[in-house]
């Protein structure tokens, strides 16, 4: 999860979509330059061990968009392909 959201601050988006699992990725990422991530704030994680296949992540993402603060809230499930953990999809708050 770290290491998306550095893709996201870094606008990574070969990163991004080499993370994401080939049955959701997308096949582009648009990255809204005018939104700069501030911050990132694990709120909870199910499984995702050494020993497990599936895991999940809630977070809040902190952001600017044209100077304005937000948030952004999402639970997000993980699985484990080739060895790695990749993004499967996201349920937003």
């Amino acid at each position: 999860m770290r290491s998306r959201y550095s893709a996201f601050v870094a606008c990574d988006e070969p990163y991004l979509l080499r993370t994401w699992a080939a049955a959701t990725r997308p096949r582009t990422v648009e990255l809204d330059p005018d939104t700069r991530w501030t911050g990132l704030e694990i709120l909870d994680t199910t499984d995702g061990t050494l020993f497990h296949t599936t895991g999940t992540v809630t977070f809040a993402a902190h952001y600017t968009h044209q100077g304005r603060p937000g948030a952004l809230r999402e639970r997000s499930r993980f699985e484990k392909a080739g060895g790695r953990w990749v993004y499967v999809d996201g349920t937003f708050d």
